[in-house]
């Protein structure tokens, strides 16, 4: 989890304070450095946690010339492959972070670039060249990405709290009352907007566009095919093995969070099987035992021989709302968020 934040105005240089203290209310998302860069009324800055390339991928990180200059929150699992079809076109990179790949992606593709991506990713790319300024967000919206655009200034956070906030959107209050969470576009304060999931926005001389470049859903009717159970079995089991392997590129220690439940189960098993240490679940167990899945999940981590952690939450839960309600920043009713947090 990294925190990436920026302004975009043409009113003058961009505010390098207000900035910076953008970037320190995002500290806790990525505590292992912090950089920016300014360029005129543009300017980005990044709180890293290392995840690849521990040594070298401190961001933000600019192509071979410094006119593309790029911040990422998130992971791209398919980096490998980028990397070596950009060398392939003649780029030169420096790192082997996945976030240097992104700016040469760039270069090649254009605001295309993100439909090359497989990974979670709220990316932030400046073309100096053409004076655009770029966001993009995941096909399932998996890493956060908040903007707020007045006056032709846009600013952007991974997290509510380093933008300002203004009057409560009351549409979004209906929504959470319906949904128990607020769904992109919308935010808790009228004036911030969520960047869709599979969105690109581009800021370009104080104005934005939105456009949007992945829509998940159904395969198309010409993909299905008839099959056997046992074709269709292996064929699943395919596809969740490669999903898990890429999941598992990582310079630091990768776990799992095990429930008990077959589907957490089966992501264990599989990167249990696909990595030579052991993998380390995490399992929450609660006092009363029809919430209680720690029995299964101590099973499971026995059959597939993993490092295994619980921890018991317990009766006083009230006391981590106040924590809880600080990290979301906006309404959230998911009872899943106590367990997650901990």
């Amino acid at each position: 989890m990294c925190g990436i934040c920026g302004i975009a105005t043409t009113h003058g240089v961009a505010d390098v304070e207000s900035l910076r203290a953008m970037s320190d209310l995002l500290v806790h998302r990525g505590p292992d450095s912090a950089g920016e860069h300014v360029d005129g009324g543009v300017a980005l800055a990044a709180r890293r946690l290392s995840i690849i390339d521990l040594e070298h991928g401190d961001q933000p990180i600019a192509n071979e010339d410094g006119s593309c200059v790029v911040v990422q929150n998130g992971e791209i699992y398919n980096y490998p492959e980028l990397r070596r079809e950009l060398e392939r076109a003649g780029h030169v990179l420096r790192t082997h972070c996945d976030t240097e790949a992104l700016v040469h992606l760039y270069e090649e593709h254009g605001v295309g670039f993100a439909e090359r991506l497989r990974g979670m990713f709220a990316v932030a790319i400046w073309d100096a060249r053409r004076r655009h300024l770029v966001l993009a967000r995941d096909p399932y919206g998996i890493k956060p990405l908040y903007y707020r655009h007045v006056g032709g200034e846009l600013r952007f956070a991974s997290e509510l709290r380093a933008l300002p906030r203004g009057e409560i959107d009351l549409d979004a209050l209906e929504a959470f009352l319906a949904f128990n969470s607020i769904p992109a576009p919308y935010s808790i304060f009228r004036e911030v907007r969520k960047l869709p999931a599979g969105h690109v926005l581009v800021w370009h001389d104080g104005d934005i566009t939105l456009e949007r470049f992945a829509r998940p859903g159904p395969a198309a009717e010409s993909e299905l095919r008839d099959g056997d159970e046992a074709e269709l079995v292996e064929e699943l089991r395919a596809r969740m093995r490669d999903s898990v392997r890429a999941h598992l590129l990582s310079d630091v220690p990768v776990g799992v969070l095990l429930s008990g439940g077959v589907d957490s189960a089966a992501l264990a098993a599989l990167a249990a099987q696909e990595t030579p240490e052991p993998v380390h679940t995490f399992t929450i167990g609660f006092a009363e035992r029809s919430f209680d899945e720690r029995a299964d999940a101590r099973l499971v981590a026995e059959r597939y021989g993993t490092e295994h952690h619980e921890l018991l939450v317990r009766p006083e839960p009230e006391l981590l709302l106040r924590a809880l309600a600080e990290a979301f920043d906006e309404p959230f009713a998911d009872s899943s968020a106590l367990p997650t947090y901990l």
